[in-house]
């Protein structure tokens, strides 16, 4: 089982920014797909953004089109996901994750269940 370690994150103030990082710990993150999901307090787990094994596509929630930017380098078995103009409402624990990467449609890679690897979380809070 791939183990993936999260940075970044932290406290910033509405309309700021910040970095996560998932690095992971063999080659195999690099030929899986990636994803990213957050957690607020009360809150179910939900998707946020996906990047196909070789980054060809990404995916994002509604809520953070325009604003996230999923990225790789698979040379360095790592994801990121640049927040930008973060509001309040993206207060959560964010994970990332990996699943197989036989099936990278938009229904698949939203599907929580569908991945296997999971980081530790990262707290992001948003200060109004």
């Amino acid at each position: 089982q791939v183990q993936l370690v999260q940075s970044g994150g932290g406290l910033v103030q509405a309309g700021g920014s910040v970095r996560l990082s998932c690095a992971g710990s063999d080659f195999r993150s690099s030929t899986s797909t990636m994803g990213w999901f957050r957690q607020a307090p009360g809150k179910e787990r939900e998707f946020v953004a996906a990047i196909t094994w070789n980054g060809g596509m990404v995916y994002y929630a509604d809520s953070v089109q325009g604003r996230f930017t999923i990225s790789r380098d698979n040379d360095k078995n790592t994801g990121y996901l640049q927040a930008l103009m973060l509001k309040p409402e993206d207060t959560g624990l964010y994970y990332c994750a990996t699943k197989p990467a036989w099936d990278e449609s938009g229904d698949s890679v939203r599907q929580i269940f569908a991945y296997q690897a999971w980081g530790q979380g990262t707290q992001v809070t948003v200060s109004s």
